[in-house]
């Protein structure tokens, strides 16, 4: 309400063209109702054009798997576009103030962000829903204890969204309960401390920035490997960002550090830095399903195999032997051996494999275990798994083994299986695994 009065008065000497829009949530029953009814009077009071509109914000999340402050923002954002469209306006002005800031500079913080996020909220910026609406934060640079000031002042009443309380939002855990601890135990002045921390990030953040626009823009480019390394990283972050591909810190890590090899962006995606520093998409084929398998007898004296890329060694050892508890390592699992067999076939993934992962209670499509773990399509195709002799799965490269081959109180023999990819002989130190 601070924001409509201050606009308000600033439209009346400036001739502006003013609106309110106000968006209901949802989410808090009546109180949501009180609140649209309220906003609504009041820019009747003031003269204003009012819009609206409703959406279930909730059961958005759940359809398209967002959490609910997600789902919120995303369908505020769009409202707010449309709204500016439909009104031949060019901004919309937000009531975010420096306690925000605060507040998103540790959310941010906590997610792994770098200089630009954490400098946070910018006066102006583009709108994520319509980038030809401009968003204004006129009150920024403002506390919370000033725009109470001034609404007390101003015999302004307005009303407090209670979900603000709501501890299961972590914005609201990082309000109410880690800056007062660090106000109380740590600095006094933390919102301070942290406001002039954002605007050092800001002014750094542009400086990075302005360089990789302008290496971006030359013609004749500087040499990739001579840039500083946060240039490097700004300069591939813009490209995969312009791509249409997530900018995550593997992601552009791996490109910087790596020229003329592809990266994988997810399940179905592969990029390229070429050695100038330049990324582009690399065209995926289609993969294709490897008939061959062998055959291996566990029991056999020479109890190794090569297959596929990868070196596999094994043992069979009695559970009552005096070594101790099995020591699980990178490259090695144990299964109960007897349950596996004596025989197996190591061969890749065929169509309408099923796998049932140990902690899941029945097989699932080895294609959506896949996917989860966000195996690149064309990997997945050269991946190694062991099936016993009546075709069941009980172990596959990279993922967890069979539930029905795990040991337990009645495990007589174990099957102790190392592996490793890549080298044609392998030396298997005694300490691993």
């Amino acid at each position: 309400m601070v924001l409509l009065d201050v606009l308000d008065q600033l439209r009346r000497q400036h001739g502006w063209r003013l609106a309110v829009a106000h968006f209901n949530h949802r989410l808090r029953g009546r109180a949501s109702d009180l609140d649209e009814r309220w906003v609504r009077r009041e820019a009747a009071r003031r003269g204003l054009p009012f819009v609206n509109e409703r959406a279930d914000v909730a059961g958005y999340a759940r359809r398209a798997g967002l959490s609910v402050e997600m789902a919120a923002r995303q369908l505020r954002h769009e409202f707010l576009a449309r709204a500016a469209r439909q009104l031949k306006l060019r901004a919309v002005a937000l009531a975010h103030h420096a306690d925000d800031q605060v507040e998103l500079f540790f959310l941010r913080l906590l997610r792994g962000a770098g200089g630009e996020g954490l400098a946070g909220m910018k006066f102006r910026s583009q709108s994520p829903a319509d980038r030809r609406v401009a968003l204004v934060r006129p009150l920024l640079e403002q506390p919370k204890s000033a725009l109470r000031a001034y609404a007390k002042e101003q015999g302004l009443h307005f009303r407090e969204d209670a979900s603000n309380a709501a501890l299961e939002m972590k914005r609201n855990r990082v309000r109410h309960r880690l800056l007062p601890l660090l106000a109380r135990q740590y600095q006094p002045a933390v919102g301070d401390v942290i406001r002039r921390t954002m605007k050092l990030l800001e002014g750094e953040a542009d400086f990075v920035r302005q360089a990789a626009e302008g290496w971006l823009k030359a013609q004749r480019h500087e040499p990739f490997t001579r840039l500083h390394p946060a240039v490097q990283r700004q300069v591939i972050q813009m490209q995969l960002i312009r791509l249409g591909i997530g900018p995550t810190f593997e992601l552009v890590e791996r490109l910087r550090t790596r020229a003329g090899g592809t990266v994988s962006t997810g399940p179905d995606g592969l990029v390229r830095r070429d050695r100038e520093g330049l990324i582009e998409r690399v065209a995926m084929l289609e993969p294709v399903f490897h008939s061959e398998e062998r055959i291996v007898e566990l029991a056999s004296p020479v109890r190794r195999a090569a297959f596929g890329g990868l070196q596999i060694r094994w043992s069979l050892i009695r559970a009552s032997c005096k070594r101790g508890h099995p020591r699980f390592g990178s490259g090695c699992e144990y299964f109960d051996a007897d349950n596996v067999g004596s025989s197996i076939t190591l061969r890749h993934w065929q169509p309408g494999d099923r796998f049932q992962p140990i902690g899941m209670r029945s097989a699932v499509k080895l294609q959506d275990l896949f996917t989860n773990a966000r195996i690149p399509r064309a990997e997945r195709h050269h991946r190694v798994m062991g099936v016993t002799a009546n075709g069941v799965i009980f172990w596959v490269e990279g993922l967890r083994i069979g539930e029905r081959f795990k040991l337990d109180k009645g495990t007589v023999t174990r099957l102790k299986w190392r592996w490793r990819r890549g080298a044609s002989r392998v030396a298997y130190p005694r300490r691993a695994c």
